[in-house]
């Protein structure tokens, strides 16, 4: 279809309404789609075309803007690109009146409404006149559970977790060859890794679909990679874990993410904190709760016991006489620290009552069970 403008792909004229549009795009697409042309080697780039063109016409926006563009004057006319204003110069199919347009040039042209953007989005990334390499591509992100202790995410810390990532090969350094074979250039590109598609009158250069950008075919895969020029290392990043962090919270690495293609940024790092289970503490928000055994003897009498903190120390508690079990006291400041807040501990009494008593200790215990106070 080299020549003929989107009207003119989809048998058109330029007054056609949206449903002419529409009910066109819809019996050339069943007659030139891929599946129903299996014997066709051309009926998918046709297929595309139709496509292509249906795209910026059934957008009012966009079409609005591509009519502009072909009443723009010199280089295009109504019959097709690439000769003088409509009705003259040379027409597309006889060499002379195509030409190569800078997609970045369109930008330029006064009162086009941004066809720069509108062609951008058509044909994807735009790039200066002659360049072949690749455009920069930004790394895809990960997203990774790491799993903490109950004290690293109360206190905060440095953990070190094993991250699957893609890197490239070291053994063929990304070409996908085994070192030291030959290397066949890609005969549909001619190995820049490029292709140039003419799209609606235009040429724009796109990856060639055969090497993916390459420029080569690799005839002997690498051993070590099989050939995709990157292989899946575990590699090993220090995190650290905010005081504070609770079950569920992400973190963020930037830049820690799969390594960007052609020099683009590496992607960003995910995390996605799991805290394992204590056996002493629980917690509720800031406030971490824990269970403390005293015997009975502590619980009538009173005693001054010392009670582990979620920061490592031990702070001294103060059991009043004739504390009953399941009792709770508060121990203030002592729960978790996250920014300018901290929680509390809060400890809970549990009286442990001897399984076995030795002949002494029975007779003590028969003595105060006799006396008037106890039996009260």
């Amino acid at each position: 279809m080299a020549g003929k403008d989107y009207y003119e792909t989809l048998g058109l004229s330029e007054g056609a309404s949206a449903g002419e549009i529409k009910k066109a795009y819809r019996e050339l697409a069943r007659r030139y789609h891929p599946d129903a042309n299996p014997d066709d080697p051309d009926a998918e780039e046709r297929f595309k075309e139709i496509s292509e063109a249906y795209q910026i016409l059934s957008d009012p926006e966009k079409r609005q803007q591509y009519d502009r563009m072909r009443k723009a004057g010199a280089g295009f006319g109504r019959g097709g690109f690439g000769g003088g204003p409509a009705g003259g110069g040379a027409r597309p199919g006889g060499g002379a009146g195509w030409q190569e347009v800078d997609l970045e040039d369109l930008e330029d042209l006064g009162g086009m409404g941004g066809l720069g953007d509108l062609f951008s989005s058509i044909f994807g990334q735009r790039r200066p006149r002659g360049e072949r390499a690749p455009q920069p591509r930004r790394g895809a992100d990960r997203r990774v559970d790491v799993r903490v202790s109950f004290d690293v995410a109360a206190r905060g810390g440095e953990v070190t977790l094993p991250v699957p990532m893609e890197e490239e090969c070291p053994r063929c350094e990304g070409r996908g060859n085994e070192p030291g074979t030959p290397v066949q250039n890609c005969p549909r590109c001619g190995g820049t890794g490029q292709v140039s598609l003419m799209q609606g009158g235009f040429a724009v250069q796109r990856p060639c679909p055969r090497c993916y950008g390459r420029g080569t075919l690799v005839q002997t895969p690498c051993r070590e990679c099989g050939g995709d020029g990157s292989v899946r290392r575990r590699k090993r990043i220090k995190v650290r874990i905010p005081a504070g962090t609770s079950d569920g919270d992400r973190i963020r690495l930037r830049g820690k993410g799969e390594p960007g293609t052609a020099g683009g940024p590496p992607g960003d790092l995910f995390l996605t904190v799991r805290v394992k289970g204590d056996r002493f503490f629980r917690r509720d928000g800031l406030d971490v709760h824990c269970t403390v055994p005293i015997n009975v003897v502590q619980a009538m009498l009173g005693a001054k016991i010392r009670v582990r903190t979620v920061h490592g120390q031990k702070a001294e508690l103060s059991i009043p006489p004739g504390t009953q079990g399941g009792t709770r006291f508060r121990l203030r400041g002592q729960g978790v620290r996250r920014d300018d807040e901290v929680g509390d501990q809060i400890v809970e009494i549990q009286i442990e009552v001897p399984e076995e008593l030795s002949d002494e200790e029975r007779v003590l215990v028969e003595e105060l069970a006799r006396s008037r106070s106890f039996r009260k």
